[in-house]
């Protein structure tokens, strides 16, 4: 008998678990449920951070296992956060326009939909809800369009993006100018997704009779159940011949391809994948974070996107995991106050300016010298060495079959 695919892959498992005691231990220690050590700000960080980790395992199965560095992957995000942000805002504005008409004669359901499109489009000088809105009221619609509206972009683009065999960093120009497309577009008022104001209030749940002690930490169990379901499926993905032809591709795609595998379905289908994956971690970030607008979807968000996974280690999903919960709390360290401003003598280097500018160093630092990146740790702690392979390779490529393995 077979073992089975978690019985080959104990690190899953390791994750999971450790994934699970993380949860637990923030919900002991939070306002709401327990010792009151961990505030509520502190929990939404943390739920933030894993919907990041998230969306940081996307990118290292698109960037780490295939070879495609998307510089557009936080646009999917963005969108996912705008989708569900659509319901949230409508349903919440339906809730403040029947509180507010109490008492006076019922409203008709055309008087109740004016009032809640000049509620929400007033600020952009429009009193009708715009056509793509027209499922808005309803919850299970807008999360099928958490899934649908990013994944049919990502397939629309991949495909005429894949067929035409575009490749390396001329790939990478083409979904960052996707993104700073989408990003202008959004900008405008007339765009139907409220311009430059973006959507807000989304950190209050219509229907839900609870205090954001309570939310807080719903939205970390929500985002630990998404994060482990997406480490789950990304090892699944990564793992046996699916995983081998990735990991072709990254490595020498014209191989791949005279080896009679269709190069192009691959990429496609990890790219709509990954997309769909960003997609629901953004659904679940931005009501934690009460606002999308279109600066969140700028290039440079994928751009960091990418030095999390190259921090943490690209091609190793635990290691996409640690580098973009190490950035981001440390990020939030930095740049929320709690770091000491460092005197040089006659400057003093205040980080919340200076953070970027770290953060750019450590990204040279580690391709330089540590191309594992913190998942370098990792293998050290479990005493992981790289084989050594002697003789002269047989082939042109480092991956090539060497002299002393072909004897043996």
């Amino acid at each position: 008998m077979k073992p089975g695919f978690l019985a080959k892959n104990p690190s899953v498992l390791a994750f999971l678990a450790l994934l699970a005691l993380f949860t637990l231990a923030v919900t002991l220690l939070s306002t709401a449920y327990g010792a009151e050590i961990v505030s509520t700000s502190m929990v939404k960080t943390l739920g933030k951070t894993l919907c990041l980790c998230l969306i940081a395992i996307a990118m290292d199965l698109v960037w780490g296992y295939t070879g495609i560095l998307s510089l557009g992957h936080f646009a999917f995000f963005g969108l996912g956060g705008y989708m569900i942000g659509m319901w949230l805002m409508v349903a919440r504005t339906r809730e403040i326009v029947l509180a507010s008409a109490a008492g006076v004669l019922p409203m008709t359901l055309q008087e109740l939909s004016d009032a809640i499109a000049t509620q929400i489009f007033g600020v952009v000088g429009s009193s009708e809800l715009p056509a793509i809105w027209h499922f808005a009221g309803s919850l299970p619609m807008q999360l099928i369009f958490v899934v649908l509206v990013p994944g049919l972009l990502a397939f629309l683009f991949g495909w005429l993006a894949f067929r035409s065999r575009v490749t390396g960093v001329y790939l990478s120009i083409l979904t960052q100018a996707m993104t700073l497309a989408l990003s202008l577009y959004l900008f405008q008022n007339d765009s139907g997704l409220r311009g430059n104001n973006g959507l807000s209030g989304l950190q209050n749940i219509p229907g839900l009779a609870a205090d954001q002690d309570h939310l807080s930490v719903w939205f970390l169990w929500a985002s630990a159940v998404a994060l482990g379901l997406g480490y789950l499926l990304a090892s699944f993905v990564t793992s046996g011949k699916f995983g081998s032809v990735m990991r072709g591709i990254r490595d020498d795609e014209a191989r791949v391809r005279f080896l009679g595998y269709s190069v192009e379905s691959y990429k496609l289908f990890v790219f709509t994948l990954t997309a769909v994956i960003a997609a629901i971690a953004g659904a679940l970030y931005y009501p934690q974070a009460g606002i999308i607008n279109p600066a969140e979807m700028a290039p440079i968000a994928s751009i960091y996107l990418a030095v999390w996974v190259a921090i943490g280690g690209r091609g190793r999903l635990y290691g996409a995991v640690m580098g973009a919960a190490f950035v981001s709390l440390v990020s939030t360290w930095f740049t929320g106050g709690r770091a000491p401003d460092l005197t040089l003598g006659i400057y003093t280097v205040k980080w919340v300016d200076w953070w970027q500018v770290l953060l750019g160093l450590s990204f040279v630092l580690v391709t330089l010298f540590a191309p594992k990146g913190l998942s370098g740790l990792v293998d050290l702690l479990a005493g992981l060495r790289t084989p050594w392979r002697g003789g002269t390779p047989l082939g042109p490529d480092d991956g090539s079959l060497r002299e002393e393995e072909a004897v043996e």
